[in-house]
């Protein structure tokens, strides 16, 4: 089969189309013949190697290559085999969910992380759903809990992540306010927000005291500018995949440590870090949203597998507006 694969750290130049063998799935795995894939930040964090310091961390880096040499985590496509174990599905099922090595024709992928496709979406749309949309959920409805009538504030609110968070806010009942560039402002105000804060002309941590929650999905403020923002009792959420500049020791997860260190010592606040872990429940809550019409995918730009490269570097230099997604 065919995949996007790399055998080294560093540009988009590091990956290549190749040929590898068809995975076969393991008890309790399905395998699944991709027609779709979605990019997201963490392709180009691991595809970089970068920040540095994850590099020694338990996940998909490792020191001098990442240990999973295939791109790719969100994907949508039909059922091929399933493994010992597996009753959910069958071959021919539509289906979509979140494993490495989604950049290739086939991948295989643990019965937990897959769900059925949201009814009336094209794969292209569903696959643009699991890692972006499962964040701005948990970070919402979990960790957020975020109630009608509350003011919720989105920074990045153009990206992946932040026009599901938008649709999501509205969705819990929140006053939503969507921080993005003034080109971006039509969309997200089109996706619910009451609101749009041009980041190039507004400085909304000025703003004291005026939301109950905070999604930060950028990194571009100090903490305390943030926190600055919450009314007393607020939340502040971060989850910022940060833009390449090259390399670097920390990048988004400087801000992401001094919060997890400083949020046991604030009272005013409650400061928490965003991490979102696929599950088959959240895959088939995505799935209704998505069904009711509340939850909708935007696609920015659709590119064939043998230019994962090419979408690779438009989300990391160009400011990508939603989601960019390969078709298979």
């Amino acid at each position: 089969m065919k995949a996007i694969a790399q055998d080294r750290y560093g540009s988009p130049d590091v990956l290549r189309l190749v040929e590898v063998d068809r995975p076969t799935p393991a008890a309790g795995e399905v395998l699944v013949r991709v027609r779709a894939a979605a990019v997201n930040a963490r392709d180009w964090h691991v595809m970089r190697g970068d920040p540095y310091l994850a590099r020694l961390m338990p996940g998909v880096m490792g020191l001098a290559r990442p240990k999973v040499a295939i791109r790719g985590t969100d994907f949508a496509g039909e059922v091929a085999a399933v493994g010992a174990g597996v009753t959910r599905f069958r071959p021919g099922d539509e289906v979509y969910g979140e494993a490495d090595g989604a950049f290739a024709e086939y991948v295989c992928a643990p019965d937990g992380v897959v769900d059925a496709k949201p009814a009336d979406l094209t794969f292209e749309q569903a696959a643009a759903l699991p890692l972006a949309a499962n964040t701005a959920l948990v970070g919402l409805r979990d960790l957020g809990r975020v109630r009608p009538g509350q003011r919720l504030l989105v920074n990045g609110a153009s990206g992946g992540v932040g026009t599901f968070a938008v649709q999501l806010g509205r969705h819990l009942g929140a006053e939503v306010t969507a921080v993005c560039s003034a080109r971006n402002a039509e969309l997200v105000a089109s996706l619910g927000a009451d609101h749009v804060v041009d980041y190039a002309r507004d400085d909304f941590t000025r703003d004291e005291g005026r939301h109950d929650v905070v999604l930060d999905l950028v990194g571009n403020h100090p903490l305390t500018a943030l926190r600055r923002a919450l009314r007393p009792g607020g939340t502040l959420l971060l989850s910022g995949g940060g833009v390449s500049t090259g390399g670097s020791v920390l990048g988004p997860m400087g801000l992401i440590v001094r919060a997890a260190l400083a949020g046991p010592l604030v009272r005013r606040h409650r400061v928490l870090v965003l991490e979102a872990r696929p599950s088959r429940e959240n895959l088939a809550a995505l799935r209704r949203l998505a069904e009711s019409g509340a939850l909708v995918p935007v696609v920015d730009r659709t590119y064939p597998l043998d230019r994962v490269p090419d979408a690779i570097r438009y989300v990391e230099d160009e400011h990508a507006r939603a989601k960019v997604v390969i078709a298979v």
